[in-house]
């Protein structure tokens, strides 16, 4: 489908788990939608995270990612509305971690997600996709439909190791699926700014990855962590909050950072 707006497609993703991802995709999402941003969240991970802390039960949702990636349903036909968040979500449960047996029988199977991206991305502003963390064909799907990856990562010891590990990945599905795939950020989560070792670590990613580095950065906050358990974002459950008003914070940032290679992108001369 030819448009002439169409989305701004992120991943949210890192192959360590524990890291903040479910939380930086909902409460991204929800920071967009409040700055009157059409946004539409995919949960990824058959575990549903994504879905249960936007309000919706994972188990009683009619149709899902499931049905979206082996072609039983469009992604028009399954999305549900965050009433907390005011975003849009394809929502995920148990029965998304049969799509890999199911997509390996199918041709392009890397593509399917993208395909049914490709049919409503010109109804959005923004669609961000919480993937799971690991390598599968359901990460694949996700970073074969994005136009960039946002990297939520803690500043810890092995922290680094991972993240060389998922810049390689970006690499090759970037030459090998997806041309227009590339890193476009690292944000640091749950950061707690008395330990000495994540501020040196912090201090290494800056001096490594320069300006792909958000100058947000978001705090370790009890009030983020409370939220899922009330089916709520954290920049609504209390928008008063340090991890709330950093959130609020990246998703004015990220914005800028679009609207600026945007520009950059429309002031290019024609090939």
């Amino acid at each position: 489908m030819n448009n002439s707006k169409s989305a701004h497609i992120f991943c949210v993703a890192n192959q360590k788990g524990g890291v903040g991802k479910t939380t930086t995709a909902i409460n991204l999402a929800a920071a967009l939608a409040m700055s009157r941003k059409k946004v539409l969240l995919i949960d990824l991970d058959p575990q549903g995270n994504a879905t249960m802390g936007s309000g919706i039960d994972k188990n009683t949702v009619d149709q899902n990612l499931y049905q979206v990636l082996i072609g039983e349903a469009s992604i028009a036909k399954a999305r549900v509305r965050s009433e907390a968040g005011k975003y849009d979500v394809l929502p995920a449960n148990r029965e998304l971690s049969g799509a890999e047996i199911d997509l390996i029988q199918m041709d392009q199977r890397e593509q399917q997600l993208k395909l049914a991206i490709d049919q409503i991305a010109h109804e959005y502003d923004f669609v961000l996709i919480d993937c799971p963390p690991t390598l599968s064909l359901l990460t694949l799907n996700g970073l074969a439909s994005a136009n960039g990856v946002i990297v939520p990562m803690q500043c810890e010891y092995f922290a680094l190791e991972g993240l060389s590990d998922l810049v390689n990945t970006i690499k090759r599905v970037h030459h090998n699926i997806n041309p227009q795939l590339q890193l476009i950020g690292l944000l640091r989560v749950m950061f707690d700014t008395r330990v000495t070792l994540q501020q040196q670590v912090s201090a290494q990613i800056e001096n490594h990855f320069g300006d792909k580095v958000y100058k947000t950065i978001i705090p370790r906050n009890v009030r983020l962590a409370e939220a899922p358990s009330h089916g709520l974002p954290g920049v609504i459950y209390d928008r008063n909050s340090r991890g709330a008003k950093a959130y609020v914070e990246f998703g004015n940032e990220l914005m800028k950072q679009v609207k600026k290679s945007t520009l950059l992108e429309q002031a290019r001369p024609p090939r």
